[in-house]
């Protein structure tokens, strides 16, 4: 057996074991603009499809496809329901995850833009705990109520399963747009930002098919 076949085999072994096999984000730009996930993952909204978009406040990619999404999200038929799931490839970026879950429980999400904006725009370094509580109270918000949630067992649950949904759907990169538990899609795979829509719109139909 000759080296090269034997690194292919190599691979796709690993991929068999790991349980999930996905077609390399090269060859899906090269075809489709976009890839399958195998097995299919199951929706956490029962009777929706689900799209969830995986993103890092410190994404600069995000931070430009972040306003299309929500343009797009407006025009979503009601059987549809949009996710953000924040990634941290690394400890570094675990606090921003736990930014956005407590943002989403103070009812707070009309801050999720403003934080784009901090970071990319003001160039602000609100990176750890500290300096992530003393932005937001300097947004209006109560810092014992901040701190309370941002360090709850709850919120450490749903940090816990957008880790999951990131290795489920093998997230290597942000932004990307998941729909229905089946195809995966990004600006690496479809070479634009409004590309990267108009494809996450496609997979939505094929979804509700």
């Amino acid at each position: 057996m000759s080296l090269k076949n034997l690194l292919l085999r190599t691979v796709a072994i690993i991929a068999l074991g790991s349980g999930t096999l996905f077609v390399p984000a090269a060859q899906a730009q090269a075809n489709k603009g976009y890839v399958t996930i195998e097995p299919a993952q199951p929706s956490d909204t029962t009777g929706k499809i689900e799209v969830l978009e995986f993103f890092a406040y410190s994404c600069p990619h995000c931070n430009t496809l972040e306003p299309m999404v929500q343009a797009w999200a407006k025009t979503l038929p009601e059987n549809v329901v949009l996710k953000p799931v924040p990634v941290a490839f690394n400890a570094s970026m675990a606090d921003l995850q736990k930014l956005y879950y407590s943002l989403e429980s103070l009812n707070r999400l009309d801050l999720h833009p403003e934080v784009f904006k901090a970071i990319h725009g003001e160039r602000k370094r609100i990176y750890d705990a500290k300096a992530i509580t003393d932005w937001v109270v300097s947004k209006g918000v109560d810092r014992k109520s901040f701190e309370d949630v941002f360090n709850s067992f709850g919120l450490q649950s749903k940090v816990a399963r957008a880790n999951e949904l990131a290795k489920a759907y093998n997230i290597e990169g942000t932004p990307s747009i998941a729909v229905g538990g089946k195809y995966v899609t990004s600006p690496t795979m479809t070479n634009s930002y409004e590309a990267t829509i108009n494809q996450a719109q496609k997979l939505v139909e094929m979804a509700s098919k």
